[in-house]
């Protein structure tokens, strides 16, 4: 059974735009991820300023491996001076991680 990881980021009004440009840029960083199985953004559509970024796991080893990983600290930022691309301002004003897994599918 797959494990889906949710990080539901909240962002100051007239940001999303930026944070979906962030994903599209590395929309292939995850290739060759052992475990990961995909993500989607979700962009809100109701006047909400959260937006959710829904990842599917293989494991929740597979997650953790990865949110352990230099890879992982790259990806959001924490470069530690070990790349020459400019660490960015992160768009989001907070985050908070929701983990599941698949119960029932259609």
């Amino acid at each position: 059974m797959s494990v889906i990881k949710i990080n539901a980021i909240t962002v100051p009004e007239g940001s999303g735009d930026e944070l979906g440009k962030r994903f599209a840029a590395r929309h292939d960083s995850m290739d060759g991820t052992a475990g990961f199985l995909g993500y989607e953004l979700l962009q809100p559509t109701d006047g909400r300023n959260t937006w959710l970024v829904i990842t599917r796991w293989e494991s929740v080893d597979d997650f953790e491996n990865w949110r352990n990983s230099q890879q992982f600290q790259k990806s959001h930022g924490s470069n530690d001076g070990d790349t020459a691309e400019p660490r960015q301002k992160p768009v989001g004003m907070s985050a908070e991680l929701w983990s599941y897994t698949v119960s029932v599918t259609g």
